[in-house]
């Protein structure tokens, strides 16, 4: 029933609950002080609880709590606790609840559970009871609804400590909160007990300290304290003025809590959110749990200092992804890629140690991606961070093509018919033998995506671009020129499956039935049940899945559902085009972004002179021969994608049917090696499935940075706001023009329902959002860049566009009037 805190470790866990089993630990750390006291275990929760109905009413959260606590708090405590407790000194205590769902290291339940202090010798056993029924306050059971938690299996520990009445009290964390560097503590405090601080009653201190060195120190207004009261329990105090403004804590002080943090996080082996107290000159440390809201770290061979730069940010999705995502990109990739928080990473420190590489990488994203810019541009002016090599780092190949379209048609002609090849290929493979197919093809794969050819007809397209937009605005003094040359270009794979989208609203727009179909709820015999309604339909759908049925959102991890294996999911977006689209629509669009391409070439050449418009012609014609191409490779890849994954679930089958597996989803929790010696072996260590499922569900919520260091640090940028109007949202002009229209804030592509005019205000857009594009007259988004999928769409179907707006689905709300410059990258909110 009870446990000293030195008979508790991490082991004891479901006896003590976070709480108790983290003092247990802190109390084994040499140095660490913790007020003495035992643990009320959870075996004697559970017994009381079993005469407790614990039935929860999603309907009436409030009245089955109340209803829970009640039954709770009238129960007795055992004879035995209460006899313990007789045996106490004559002091307070205090009363602290610990339940088994907190202080974990996936998961924070900070505060969702009662804590008493000063409490009475003879009033312990009341508040016992009360730290029970606390595990059902509303704010607990929300909490725990919302993550998934079953009520019934979270047990509660009571805490019972003697009572500190300290001087000063407050939280130290062992990195940095707000931009996650783990070589700073911050340390936040106020006079008194630690309720105040905690409550929000006070303007506590604020102390940063990295090394032995405080850098930073911001002294709050203190008017209140709470301290403990002759009757028990706390009051609050009003703290006297000559004494509201003075630090709480000395330097040498801050000092001493920084080296006992770091003592701490050592013996957790992971960044702590520490309580803490100073009474008598002694700091007391009250509880410690992980920080759970850092971003975690690619983990490095090395000690140098690192530079990683999300590749989300880049790819247009930074969702986490699942493990065997997370390896088909990394062994696709030619690029020094690493992983964290479910996500991708580049290293950069190699490219930034080299003046020729540095100049290289930053001149880039000076011209695609100011954010990234700036933030490596901070880094390479810290003295020190970035050591040079003796390495020399190989710059970029000048790549040369010929302005010849027939270059594009042969490469995409190549391409489609390897894929036609791996699709006949892969069908002989089986077992061991099947991964050994694919781990070849995907080598084969990279000297696809590496081709020099391919990558000189990308780079031509992309510079030719920024030549037209840089003399153009030179010499005529416009913006974004090159954005309407670009409509309508002929190759480019995505801006085609948009418009073929269009055509298939054109097939089933006669037939009411069908439409009324699509209106319904869809399950995996979508397909059978349309030809079943309309062999017409069904077809016009067959057709468009078996050019881009490999497509979905967040494409780039071959685990997302595809759309050929859910084609209900294009349901909202036919439905869409019927409804703002007349028949031939796409033939349209398409022709009235090359005639405006055409006038705006003609105008331009007329305006200059004969040298220059030479010059200008030709890079117009670079850009309406190449620009398009720069969709494909990513399509072919997507291509190779889908057919290993349709042969590798095929090959799992046979493990579901054989019971070695419960579903053939567990795999995508397996890296590559992992499935293949699966396979090999018909052994899977479920514990393993289950630790990487929970895992998932905590990077899910995670937001990854765009740039950070290997000290954990995210390193912040901002946009250049000079002659921007005062409350405009900032962002990357990607797309020329300006519109005003309707904003839909849309986070799901399924649950989109647009009308012609509206503007698209998203997280970010990869090719599956494609087809959304053709109804809709704007875009913003909070992430991209100048080269990412959604821009290159954007400027060939002619949309406003601005990227890379902080917090834009936030900030705007659906339904709200807005203005999308994008020439000079802002959105303005109207209404």
């Amino acid at each position: 029933m009870i446990l000293d805190f030195r008979e508790i470790d991490h082991t004891k866990l479901s006896l003590a609950g976070g709480k108790g089993a983290n003092l247990g630990e802190l109390l084994k750390i040499d140095g660490i002080q913790v007020p003495e006291g035992f643990c009320i275990t959870t075996d004697v929760y559970q017994d009381l609880i079993k005469d407790v109905a614990i039935q929860i009413d999603k309907d009436n959260i409030p009245a089955s709590c109340a209803r829970i606590r009640a039954a709770i708090e009238a129960q007795p405590v055992p004879g035995e606790i209460v006899a313990v407790i007789a045996k106490l000194e004559d002091l307070t205590y205090a009363v602290r609840s610990s339940a088994t769902a907190e202080d974990l290291p996936n998961t924070s339940f900070a505060g969702q559970q009662d804590t008493y202090l000063n409490v009475r010798k003879q009033d312990i056993t009341q508040y016992i009871r009360k730290c029970w029924a606390s595990l059902f306050t509303e704010r607990a059971v929300v909490y725990r609804e919302q993550h998934g938690f079953d009520h019934s299996k979270v047990l509660l520990a009571v805490v019972i400590q003697k009572m500190i009445f300290p001087e000063v009290a407050g939280i130290m964390f062992t990195a940095d909160p707000v931009n996650g560097d783990r070589r700073v503590v911050a340390i936040d405090a106020s006079f008194g007990l630690g309720e105040a601080l905690v409550g929000g009653l006070v303007n506590a201190d604020h102390y940063k300290v990295k090394g032995n060195e405080i850098i930073d120190r911001n002294i709050g207004g203190k008017h209140l304290q709470v301290v403990a009261s002759k009757e028990g329990g706390t009051i609050q105090q009003e703290i006297p003025k000559e004494r509201q403004n003075s630090p709480v804590l000395t330097d040498n002080e801050c000092r001493a809590l920084n080296e006992l943090g770091r003592k701490i996080e050592a013996h957790f082996d992971q960044p702590q959110d520490i309580e803490w107290c100073l009474a008598s000159g002694v700091f007391y440390m009250l509880q410690s749990r992980p920080i759970t809201t850092l971003f975690p770290i690619p983990s490095a061979n090395d000690s140098d200092n690192h530079v990683y730069l999300s590749v989300g940010h880049n790819q247009m999705m930074t969702d986490a992804m699942k493990p065997l995502g997370l390896s088909f990109f990394l062994m696709t990739t030619p690029a020094r890629m690493c992983t964290a928080g479910g996500r991708l990473f580049i290293d950069v420190a190699q490219q930034l140690s080299q003046p020729a590489s540095r100049e290289m990488l930053i001149g880039t994203f000076g011209r695609y991606d100011p954010l990234f810019r700036d933030a490596l541009i901070t880094i390479v002016e810290r003295e020190g961070y970035i050591k040079p090599t003796g390495d020399t780092v190989p710059t970029r190949p000048q790549l040369k093509v010929e302005n010849d379209p027939a270059i594009v048609a042969d490469l995409m002609k190549t391409t489609l018919a390897s894929i036609e090849a791996l699709k006949q290929n892969i069908q002989a493979q089986k077992g061991v033998d099947l991964f050994d197919f694919i781990q070849n093809d995907l080598q084969a794969l990279k000297n696809n995506l590496s081709n020099q050819q391919s990558l000189a007809v990308i780079m031509a397209g992309m510079e030719a671009s920024a030549w037209v937009n840089e003399k153009m605005f030179e010499w005529l003094g416009e913006k974004g020129v090159a954005d309407i040359i670009s409509q309508s270009v002929p190759d480019n794979i995505t801006s085609e499956m948009g418009l073929a989208l269009l055509d298939v609203a054109d097939a089933i727009l006669p037939f009411p039935e069908v439409i009324a179909f699509l209106q319904a709820e869809h399950g995996e015999h979508f397909l059978n049940e349309l030809k079943a309604i309309n062999e017409k339909a069904w077809q016009a759908i067959a057709d468009f899945l078996d050019r881009y049925g490999m497509r979905c959102v967040g494409e780039i991890d071959i685990t997302k559902t595809r759309w050929r294996e859910q084609p209900g999911m294009l349901a909202p977006l036919i439905l869409s085009n019927t409804r703002n689209f007349a028949p031939g629509e796409s033939k349209r669009k398409f022709e009235k972004g090359r005639i405006e391409a055409e006038h705006k070439e003609k105008e331009l050449l007329a305006r200059l002179h004969e040298e220059q418009a030479a010059e200008t012609k030709e890079k117009i014609c670079l850009i309406r021969n190449f620009i398009g191409y720069r969709e494909f490779p990513k399509y072919a890849k997507i291509c190779r994608y889908d057919i290993y994954k349709q042969a590798i679930l095929k090959e799992v089958e046979e493990l579901v049917q054989s019971n070695i597996i419960h579903e053939k989803e567990d795999i995508f929790y397996l890296t590559f090696d992992e499935l293949r010696e699966l396979v090999r072996t018909h052994q899977l260590d479920e514990q393993l499935i289950d630790q990487r499922k929970a895992e998932f569900k905590v990077f899910e919520k995670m937001t990854p940075p765009r740039v950070m260091t290997s000290d954990g640090e995210i390193i912040s940028s901002t946009y250049d706001r000079a002659g921007l109007p005062a409350h405009a949202l900032a962002g990357l002009a990607v797309s020329a023009g300006v519109i005003e229209g309707r904003a839909r804030v849309i986070l799901n592509m399924e649950d989109a329902s647009l009308e012609e005019g509206d503007i698209l205000v998203t997280t970010f857009t990869d090719p599956s959002w494609t087809p959304l594009f053709v109804a809709v007259k704007g875009l913003v988004t909070e992430i991209g860049g100048l080269m990412t999928h959604g821009a290159v769409i954007a400027r060939e179907y002619g949309l406003p566009a601005v990227v890379g707006v902080a917090n834009a689905t936030k900030i705007i709300k659906d339904g709200m009037r807005i203005r999308v410059n994008g020439t000079d990258g802002y959105v303005e909110v109207i209404v």
